[in-house]
């Protein structure tokens, strides 16, 4: 999967294996020989060949050899194995445990790279190689015990076969819990209400009777394990007949054990050993409804976690106001095609991506960039697909249309992000694999030490305590400690205008020391604005400013086109100028409305006779900013000194002390001048500069600041940043900038406010905490009530902790974890800046 680091893996044949690779790079035979010679030489390989017409290599290996062993020879050659990802939507799966063996199955199979399975999601990413047929990878789920198919993607069926599919999955918990809950409540007065409620047992014998009352919680057990139940022993005992139990394998051993005990207890008595003939009905009914419960609440908790995704699927607009066949129609919005004018009035939303060709309005992109401020459009602006035009209309022309859209493109790196591992969840797999065979080995252990030490009636004791031990160890809340609180935290960052295009940056980003911003476009406008204009006694601003541009106006040079687009800004009319003529290195001239108007470096004052003394202070404090002045002269008079500069963004420099309070030091890489960068620096409050870099040196640049183990977080959004954002150990892109430079980051902002990037940092750390307190709620509860449920309590204070107790435990456990993934759905700008405020807590 993207972003994922692939993990060795035996294929483990059971005799030479046949693989087929693509390979991307070849270009002529001398290729395909390298290739061949790359493979021969890796170890077990038995022949390699390749084709250079199909871009294949046949290679036969022996038995045990690894797949990743042959890419790396590939790769060392210096061409690339071609990838196809793939992504299978799972049934069946329970816990952590199903995880670990799906996975395994999947990674065996010849061709498949890797395997990652997500337990809140239910979906498997494959990455594979050769053509490998999906018909395998469903079998191979289906061997393990598992239900797969093929997923049909959200982005293309709007999301509705697994919305529904999902809905279903509720519908049927919810039935069940009812007729396991009637079922069971009667069982429970019964037994429990004897224990409980005084005059009860009395009452019960002289109305119902002792053995009947016996026989009817047989019957109401038998129907709640057999008929609400039956998932846990469908499920549970084919997987503990293949050696590889889950947690459905230890409710039906547990509920199995107490009602195959009370069976015997009810109707063949004389097996058991004297004083033991007791009846656990109530334990087993208890255990499979609480069980039950508790996999409603995850399943409508799920629900929750994917709202983000339903949210952004149900953005965009159904149909498009289209002009077809010389007239406008309304279509589906799957049958507009690129080139298409689309028409949209006021309240409506914008169909597809495009251009405005016509009118003009004020644009609500907050669903898309987080930003609350609607952005106007003229003839020329992009908009976005999924938008809400507030007031005035316009037409535009289609540009992207359906999988290329803004919005679809978005869809699919939330998807990736939330079926992302972070690294942490490799341990909780490692962890979890052994995990239900060490409970079932401590059951086992503590119905023998029961049954071999315990009081009367030990067999009794025995029986108890073990399935205590196997209900409540049900490793769930391990299995969805991770991915929940990824699912929240991604969706909810896609709502705020932040895209972890990578769930693994959730992690790497807590961990960032120095965050290196670009300067040009990240930290600056990106384009040259008029910062300061003096004027001496006689002249207004207004006055020398239309002069100015009409002269510039001449000149395609970025800095005249900065003054003139200021006088079209203040309004001003611009003259027709007469006689223009430039002097290099000097500035340029012209008549304007019959008055001589001279544009330059002090040096052309200087050759026009000109004192611009008087202008000292000021040209030694644009300076210290790192803005070169410029002079203006009318009719050979000193009129005015002039800067242009390409000015930080509003936000800036508020967003450099956001993380500041975060504890990361801010470094600046750009290829001004040392005195401009510098004075960008003191303007923005930055630690560190590296000025004068070169394109091909900020790859360079990031390695120098990651030197002393620090870790680096690199923001940029332009072609010359990609090699950076890639190298950095987490790259941010603007989402405004290139495509090139979005590609090669980690996350993306989705509009061009640096607030952005302490407020990523925030939620990194927010989620990372999240995912800590989950981890150790799981595993500490585990810990704690695994002894206590085996009876270690009993010598001492003389306390048991009942089966039924044991489900209600476990079950409130995953929906502990649950919950505290949902808080983070609470987490928003506002949220964000409080955290950044309060200096981002601990990491």
């Amino acid at each position: 999967m993207a972003g994922c680091k692939m993990r060795d893996h035996p294929m483990n044949p059971p005799a030479d294996t046949v693989l087929t690779l693509r390979i991307a790079g070849m270009t002529c035979a001398s290729c395909v020989a390298h290739v061949e010679r790359a493979l021969a030489r890796a170890e077990g390989v038995r022949a390699a060949s390749v084709n250079l017409a199909t871009e294949a290599a046949t290679v036969t290996v022996a038995p045990g050899v690894r797949l990743d062993a042959l890419l790396r020879a590939v790769q060392a050659a210096g061409y690339e194995v071609v990838r196809e990802r793939h992504t299978l939507d799972l049934e069946g799966m329970s816990c952590a445990a199903c995880v670990g063996r799906v996975e395994r199955a999947l990674t065996r199979v010849p061709g498949v790279v890797e395997a990652s399975v997500n337990l809140a999601t239910r979906q498997a990413r494959v990455e594979t190689t050769g053509g490998v047929p999906l018909a395998a990878l469903v079998a191979a789920v289906g061997k393990a015990g598992y239900g797969a198919r093929v997923a049909s993607g959200a982005a293309a069926d709007g999301g509705t076969a697994r919305a529904a599919a999902a809905a279903a999955e509720e519908r049927r918990l919810r039935r069940d819990v009812t007729v396991a809950a009637a079922l069971t409540a009667p069982v429970f007065v019964l037994e429990m209400g004897s224990h409980l409620i005084p005059g009860m047992h009395d009452w019960v014998m002289a109305t119902i009777g002792h053995h009947q009352s016996w026989w009817l919680q047989f019957a109401l057990t038998t129907l709640v394990l057999f008929g609400p139940g039956r998932r846990f022993f469908a499920q549970g005992l084919p997987a503990l007949a293949r050696g590889a139990p889950d947690m459905n394998a230890l409710v039906a051993l547990g509920t199995g054990a107490a009602w195959l005990y009370s069976v015997v207890a009810t109707f063949a008595p004389g097996l058991l050993p004297a004083g033991t003939v007791h009846v656990y009905y109530e334990a087993a009914a208890v255990i499979v409804t609480l069980v039950l419960v508790g996999r409603l609440l995850e399943a409508r908790a799920r629900g929750r976690t994917s709202e983000a995704i339903q949210r952004l699927l149900r953005i965009q607009p159904p149909t498009a106001r289209v002009y077809r066949d010389g007239e406008w129609r309304e279509l589906p919005v799957e049958q507009v095609t690129v080139g298409d004018l689309i028409q949209v009035r006021p309240g409506d939303k914008v169909a597809v991506d495009g251009e405005v060709v016509e009118g003009a309005s004020w644009v609500d992109e907050s669903m898309i960039t987080g930003e609350p401020i609607p952005a106007e459009k003229t003839v020329g602006s992009r908009v976005v697909g999924g938008t809400l035009n507030t007031r005035g209309a316009f037409s535009l022309r289609a540009t992207q249309v359906g999988a290329d859209t803004v919005l679809a493109q978005i869809i699919r790196m939330v998807e990736a992000a939330q079926g992302a591992k972070l690294p942490i969840q490799a341990l909780v797999d490692q962890v979890t694999m052994v995990f239900v065979p060490v409970v079932m080995a401590i059951a086992v252990l503590t119905f023998g030490v029961w049954l071999a030490f315990g009081p009367e009636p030990a067999l009794s004791f025995a029986l108890v305590n073990a399935v205590a031990v196997l209900i409540i160890a049900c490793p769930c809340a391990m299995g969805l400690a991770t991915p929940t609180s990824i699912m929240v935290a991604t969706g909810r960052a896609a709502a705020m205008g932040l895209l972890f295009r990578q769930g693994q940056a959730l992690q790497r980003l807590r961990d960032a020391d120095v965050v290196a911003l670009d300067k040009t476009g990240t930290l600056t406008v990106g384009r040259p604005e008029l910062t300061d204009l003096f004027t001496t006694a006689g002249h207004t601003r207004d006055e020398v400013l239309a002069l100015v541009a009409a002269v510039e106006s001449r000149s395609e040079h970025p800095i005249a086109q900065a003054i003139v687009a200021a006088a079209r800004t203040a309004g001003l009319p611009l003259a027709e100028p007469q006689g223009f003529e430039a002097s290099p290195g000097y500035g340029v001239g012209a008549q304007v409305d019959g008055r001589r108007v001279e544009v330059g470096a002090d040096r052309l004052m200087a050759r026009l006779g000109l004192d611009a003394s008087v202008f000292a202070a000021q040209a030694r404090a644009l300076g210290d900013e790192g803005k070169s002045p410029l002079y203006a002269a009318v009719d050979g008079r000193l009129a005015a000194i002039i800067a242009v500069a390409d000015p930080l963004k509003p936000g800036s420099a508020q967003a450099v002390r956001a993380l500041h309070a975060l504890g990361l030091r801010v470094a600046m890489v750009t290829g001004d001048h040392a005195r401009t960068a510098q004075a960008i620096a003191r303007a923005a409050g930055i630690d560190e500069v590296v000025a004068e870099v070169l394109p091909a040196g900020k790859v360079e640049a990031v390695r120098g600041l990651r030197e002393g183990g620090r870790r680096v977080a690199f923001v940029g959004d332009g072609i010359n940043d990609a090699p950076a954002l890639a190298e950095a150990d987490i790259g941010i892109a603007i989402g405004t900038g290139t495509d090139v430079a979005i590609e090669s980051a980690d996350v993306v902002l989705m509009s061009g406010d640096l607030a952005g990037v302490p407020r990523a940092i925030a939620l990194s750390r927010a989620t990372m905490r999240n995912i800590a307190q989950n981890l150790f709620w799981a595993f500490a509860y585990n810990a704690a009530l695994i002894p206590l449920a085996a009876g270690a309590l009993w010598p001492a204070t003389g306390l048991l902790l009942s089966p039924m107790f044991a489900a209600a435990a476990m079950s409130l456990s995953s929906v502990f974890v649950l919950g505290n993934a949902l808080r983070l759905r609470r987490f928003g700008a506002a949220a964000a800046d409080a955290a950044v405020a309060a200096g981002g807590d601990a990491r």
